[in-house]
């Protein structure tokens, strides 16, 4: 199993909006969370970014993630959450959600 941060920022107005959808998540896109060997997984807010947490239990990461970005309800789910995300000028090229450091854990 990794475990996986990342972060990115809400758009003021977008906020609650963003919460809303989240706390009635599309189950064509739960399910392909799932099929993509992702558990554990949470968002976070604060002030203005939210900061995501998930873990990996596949064998291929970049694998499952290429499953999940060719779904087509996936893609749908995205059209309507990035509009409302502001990516990190500091992100690495080809990443909407920056990706974070792990610096500490404890089981």
């Amino acid at each position: 199993m990794k475990r996986y941060g990342s972060v990115i920022k809400i758009k003021t107005k977008k906020l609650e909006e963003y919460k809303k959808i989240h706390a009635n998540i599309w189950p064509e896109v739960a399910k392909m969370i799932t099929e993509c060997n992702i558990i554990n997984y949470s968002i976070f807010h604060k002030d203005g970014y939210l900061f995501s947490y998930f873990e990996y239990i596949g064998k291929n990461y970049e694998s499952d993630m290429a499953k999940m970005a060719a779904d087509s309800t996936t893609q749908e789910w995205w059209d309507v959450c990035m509009p409302m995300q502001e990516p990190l000028d500091t992100r690495k090229k080809g990443e909407w959600w920056a990706e974070m450091e792990e610096v500490f854990h404890q089981d």
